[in-house]
């Protein structure tokens, strides 16, 4: 490949899942679903062409008034060639989607989620009496309808819920995740290198979205310093990235849920007392309202995640928050008051102080990333521990903590580990971490007779640390160890 170009990279499993769909020759309802920047048209673009369809009409559904839906939608059918169509209404778009579909006519409509608004949602209906006729006639319609979104809840209740016109009528179902380890190291490898830096560091700002590294290719920044990175993506006037979580959710929210998303991605793993602390201290009037915040957060807009330990009951009272994108918690622990003020300090001290505080965060990137990267290996049968179990960090209210615990229930092995983006720290604590290892063992007696090896992650190891590793009775393991083969 070459190296100037941008390419495709990963997702070969929705690829192949699209190819079938496109395949059939008849009609199909498909829905694809996943996070702002996550690729969705993308991947639609990439699968038509390697299909040969090229009667597409694509509708960027805008958050508008019905009015404004419907003039967008027409001036795409003018770009696409169908001019003959000209709705009026939410009604006549419905019954324009019908016609092209039958024409043979693939239609995607992207930002679907929008249908939710109360205003525009009788065209769910409209739709639904169209997606009734074309699948009774499903063998005789060559066309199909695609609708793509990006906000979870709202597309679930469009088309998941029970009460809605258009439950039960999708054929597919597509949920477009992050890339995975391999497909990001695969892009640093093309357009820049995979040092074990590079990598922790872009991936904990963006984990797997690949519009965020096709923006740092675009800027060319991506093979760049890490401050050099910072400024470029975030700092400038014409930063691309600069409004992207407020563009994405946080504006949606209007700043009712703001101390709580800031105070857990700046504390990862804090509990329910921890954050009703920081809120009574910052505002005491809301405090009570700190757990319906929480369940909001977790349940409704998917941006919290609320993990027990493991091998705790599922009720247990012991949970720990997290912010479930890793884009969402560097902007708020660590960017978004330095971006805010670039107008009033200068930007290479802002600059300076954001990179101070996504490194702390980096730690907590560490752990993930290590975490995935096991279960990335085990999935693609590569290296030496096969995984029967996902791997988790366990703590108690002994304050015991253990931050990776893979278990390989059919060779009874376990791996429980402690991850530090410092090497000397790391080295440090291993003595504190083998008290917490035996408190953990002591707490499950039915591991006795297993095979249990104790694992120190650090992003790079030296021939120093892993000897200083070794001694002490632990496997060093950095990323250049956990990425081999991948």
């Amino acid at each position: 490949m070459n190296k100037s170009s941008w390419g495709f990279y990963g997702r070969v499993q929705e690829l192949a899942d699209l190819a079938t769909v496109l395949g059939r020759g008849r009609w199909f309802f498909l829905k694809i679903s996943g996070r702002r920047r996550i690729g969705k048209t993308t991947l639609i673009r990439q699968a038509l062409d390697a299909s040969g369809r090229d009667r597409v009409v694509y509708v960027q559904v805008p958050d508008s008034d019905p009015t404004g839906v419907v003039s967008a939608a027409r001036d795409f059918f003018d770009t696409f060639g169908v001019s003959d169509l000209q709705p009026n209404n939410l009604k006549g778009l419905a019954a324009a989607i019908g016609t092209l579909v039958r024409r043979g006519y693939i239609v995607a409509l992207d930002e679907f989620q929008y249908f939710h608004r109360k205003q525009l949602f009788p065209f769910t209906s409209y739709l639904q009496s169209e997606v009734d006729q074309l699948s009774a006639a499903a063998e005789k319609v060559s066309g199909g309808l695609i609708v793509l979104g990006s906000l979870h809840t709202e597309m679930t209740a469009l088309l998941e819920d029970r009460s809605a016109p258009l439950f039960n009528r999708t054929t597919d179902d597509i949920d477009l995740g992050h890339l995975d380890v391999a497909s990001v190291l695969e892009i640093l490898r093309v357009h820049a290198d995979d040092t074990p830096e590079r990598l922790l560091f872009l991936w904990n700002l963006f984990e797997g979205v690949p519009k965020f590294y096709r923006d740092c290719y675009e800027q060319e920044v991506l093979g760049s310093e890490r401050t050099a990175v910072l400024e470029k993506l975030f700092f400038s006037s014409s930063s691309p990235l600069r409004t992207e979580a407020d563009n994405w959710f946080l504006g949606e929210l209007r700043g009712r849920y703001d101390p709580v998303l800031k105070y857990v991605a700046r504390h990862p793993g804090c509990n329910n007392a921890d954050v009703l602390a920081h809120i009574g201290s910052v505002e005491p009037e809301r405090k009570k309202q700190v757990g319906g915040y929480l369940k909001v957060l977790d349940e409704k807009y998917h941006m919290i995640e609320r993990r027990q330990p493991i091998f705790a009951r599922p009720r247990s009272r012991n949970a720990r928050f997290y912010l479930r994108d890793n884009f969402l918690r560097s902007w708020l622990g660590a960017l978004s008051t330095a971006v805010s003020s670039v107008n009033f300090k200068p930007v290479d001290i802002l600059v300076h102080d954001a990179d101070q505080r996504l490194e702390v965060a980096e730690g907590y990137g560490l752990e993930r990333l290590a975490a995935a990267l096991y279960e990335e290996r085990s999935k693609k049968n590569i290296g030496d521990f096969s995984l029967d179990h996902m791997v988790h960090g366990y703590w108690d209210r002994a304050d015991t903590e253990i931050d990776l615990v893979a278990i390989d229930e059919s060779d009874k092995r376990m791996r429980i580990g402690t991850c530090k983006r410092s090497p000397q720290r790391l080295i440090g604590d291993l003595a504190n971490f083998a008290g917490h290892a035996a408190r953990f063992l002591a707490n499950f007696p039915r591991f006795d007779s297993w095979t249990v090896e104790k694992v120190a992650i650090a992003p790079r190891h030296s021939s120093e640390t892993r000897r200083a590793c070794e001694r002490q009775g632990f496997l060093p393991q950095d990323l250049g160890d956990l990425t081999a083969g991948l």
